[in-house]
């Protein structure tokens, strides 16, 4: 850890990141557009490619509407052979580079029948369904306690922030429940009308480690989904990563523009 953050603080002199985000598939388009400092994670130790279509793999420092943040441009999964533990090492970064507040994105199948591909979803709450969790092994104390709370993940006050903005923007943004599993493969029409049981509104394969490590070490955390496509078994056609990365270029705008208008309020 020590030898990443001297690296990254070599490259960025005095800048400290007060708010961190981490842009989910096809998002990253966000943190192109800001002017700052950027170091590709082939370039940092103890970072890992990204080998995701729509996951440029960049560690971003920019100061955005008035606030200092840190973009991952990308992430790794439970999929690409990573463990939890390295998933969610960026996460431990952050919150030693100084950031308190973490906004996570992702592109998620929608499981509501309410939604439909190209609406934006706060995140309310999650369901771990990865069979693990990054906080298995020994406890850092330092970061947190052995057993952290989790009644409270994605905060209230972040989320007023998010729904006020999307008011005042004319965005229509869902609220759901977000379920994560471990992919590659896409869930079945049958596990679909599982999670739907279990009052899972949107599946994917990211996020939630990276919720669960922030929510341990102190930082504040706020998740939006971007629902790309409607999960298997709910509309008649196949689904392919293609047409998710297609989709969140779509909406990117909304995106942006909500995102950014959070940054400002926070």
């Amino acid at each position: 850890m020590s030898e990443t953050i001297d690296y990254i603080k070599s490259i960025i002199d005095n800048f400290e990141p007060e708010i961190g985000l981490v842009l989910g598939s096809g998002l990253g388009e966000l943190a192109d557009e800001v002017n700052g400092k950027r170091i590709p994670y082939c370039e940092i130790p103890g970072f890992e490619n990204s080998t995701v279509q729509g996951h440029k793999g960049s560690l971003v420092f920019a100061k955005v509407n008035g606030k200092k943040c840190v973009f991952m441009q990308g992430r790794y999964h439970f999929y690409e052979g990573h463990t939890l533990q390295k998933i969610t090492f960026p996460i431990r970064v952050m919150k030693e580079l100084g950031v308190k507040t973490l906004i996570l994105t992702n592109a998620a199948g929608g499981i509501n029948p309410n939604f439909k591909g190209g609406n934006l979803m706060l995140i309310t709450d999650h369901i771990n369904m990865l069979g693990t969790n990054p906080l298995i092994g020994m406890n850092n104390d330092t970061f947190g306690p052995r057993f952290p709370d989790m009644s409270e993940v994605y905060k209230k006050r972040l989320r007023d922030i998010a729904k006020q903005q999307a008011h005042i923007l004319n965005i229509d943004l869902k609220e759901g429940v977000y379920v994560a599993s471990s992919g590659p493969s896409y869930e079945t029409p049958a596990e679909v009308k599982m999670l739907a049981i279990l009052g899972a509104d949107a599946c994917g394969m990211s996020t939630v480690p990276e919720a669960i490590i922030a929510n341990h070490c102190g930082i504040d955390v706020l998740g939006i989904s971007c629902i790309t496509n409607m999960a298997a078994g709910i509309e008649n056609k196949p689904l392919c990563h293609e047409e998710v990365v297609e989709q969140a270029n779509k909406i990117k705008s909304d995106f942006k523009n909500l995102i950014l208008s959070i940054i400002e309020n926070i």
